[in-house]
C-alpha cells in the first residue's frame, strides 16, 4: 500500500460545505498532523479521505 503524503499544493477545487463530527482523539491526532505539515486542517481531512477512499 502506497505511504500516505499531505499534498502541500495549494489548487482551488469546487467544494461543498459539509458538517462532521469527529472523536476527540481523532480530531487531536488531525489537528497535529496539520500542525506539523503546516497545512490546513480542512487540507489534511480531505487528503486523508482521498487516501482513503483510494485504497479501498
Amino acid at each position: 500500500m502506497a505511504k500516505f503524503k499531505i499534498d502541500k499544493d495549494k489548487v482551488k477545487a469546487k467544494t461543498i460545505n459539509r458538517t462532521i463530527r469527529l472523536k476527540e482523539a481523532t480530531f487531536n491526532k488531525l489537528m497535529k498532523l496539520s500542525e506539523e505539515s503546516g497545512v490546513s486542517f480542512n487540507k489534511v481531512v480531505q487528503e486523508c479521505i482521498e487516501y482513503s477512499l483510494s485504497h479501498m
